[in-house]
């Protein structure tokens, strides 16, 4: 098995069989920690132990999407729904700044509300009175148009996880107005215009699969984002898979490693799901390959309303109020925050 990994290491492929294979191991503790030994030293020789900060803004949580697995699915008549004004995301900026915060990610869901002028407006200004900062948006499927309006503004980045790059296994889990192949289009408009891309999916969703798992892998593979971002899925209780299991730690962790074997130069963050599902669960996606936090910079009155799973959490040492308490725990693991945009090292 050692020389699947290394294998892996070497040439940044692997076949289906050879993943698969791979994945079945994920369990066994000498496997596992051999991985992420080697996912750790190329992660350190490509970014010594520095760890990127970005400043997440969960601007709106009105979605026109019923995403069956989403706590904000247009269907759930339970959510608190709100809209954060301009001002209001431009102060969060502006608190995010004095905080040493130089990658702003504007994520919402998919709401009308916000036109493509609207938030060209919102991208412009923060662009202009940040020039030295980057722009993230996480806002969905677009047209090709949009997200050329938006990149002309200012974007730099973009976060369009492909959740599943299996079909039938997208039919599971969305609506049939979506579809993967629209999405997985957006995907390769964003990067035919020139922002840095980001793909991934949900660990454990249900149905999946680990055939669907190595499916993910070679989409990946093939993709080649700059950014990937995973997270174990976690159940919302608003929701048609209110009482599947959540997905697997190990398995997470074990997945991390492998796709940073794949992308060296990767930007891959250790995310809040991570943490949700244990206490030191973002120290150990660090540990295991991933370089990038992305504390909350919400107003605090709605970092709960915006609930995509059970028991996020929103206050606390994730929150960009207490980013001397998150350096803190970055530092006991030997790494450090770092002030800068940190962009894809091409």
């Amino acid at each position: 098995m050692k020389k699947l990994i290394d294998k892996l290491e070497r040439q940044k492929i692997l076949t289906a069989d050879e993943f698969l294979i791979l994945l079945q191991k994920f369990s066994n503790a000498k496997i596992s920690n051999y991985l992420a030994q080697k996912a750790r030293a190329i992660t350190q020789k490509h970014f010594d132990n520095k760890i990127y900060i970005r400043g997440l803004i969960e601007f709106t949580n009105y979605c026109r999407n019923d995403c069956f697995y989403c706590g904000i699915r247009k269907s759930n008549l339970n959510a608190q729904r709100y809209r954060l004004s301009n001002q209001e995301i431009f102060t969060c900026c502006e608190k995010g700044y004095a905080l040493g915060f130089r990658t702003f990610v504007l994520q919402g869901g998919e709401d009308l509300y916000f036109t493509d002028e609207k938030l060209v407006e919102i991208i412009s200004h923060i662009k202009k009175k940040f020039h030295d900062c980057a722009i993230t948006l996480s806002i969905g499927e677009k047209s090709f148009d949009a997200y050329k309006k938006f990149f002309d503004a200012g974007a730099d980045r973009f976060l369009l996880r492909h959740e599943t790059a299996n079909d039938s296994h997208y039919k599971k889990l969305h609506p049939k107005n979506l579809s993967l192949a629209n999405r997985k289009k957006c995907l390769y408009d964003l990067k035919k215009i020139g922002y840095q891309v980001g793909c991934g999916f949900m660990v454990g969703s249900p149905f999946q699969t680990f055939a669907n798992v190595v499916e993910d892998l070679l989409f990946i593979q093939k993709f080649s984002p700059h950014m990937v971002g995973i997270g174990p899925f976690i159940a919302h209780k608003d929701t048609k898979f209110s009482a599947m299991p959540n997905g697997n730690l190990a398995l997470t962790l074990f997945l991390i490693s492998i796709i940073r074997l794949m992308l060296p130069n990767a930007l891959i963050p250790a995310t809040t799901a991570l943490g949700t599902i244990d206490n030191d669960g973002r120290e150990k996606g660090i540990l295991h390959g991933a370089n990038v936090l992305m504390p909350n910079l919400s107003p605090i009155s709605v970092r709960k309303k915006y609930s995509l799973y059970d028991n996020k959490i929103c206050t606390g040492e994730e929150a960009a109020e207490c980013i001397k308490c998150l350096a803190a725990r970055v530092n006991k693991i030997g790494y450090e925050i770092v002030v800068d945009r940190g962009d894809y090292k091409y």
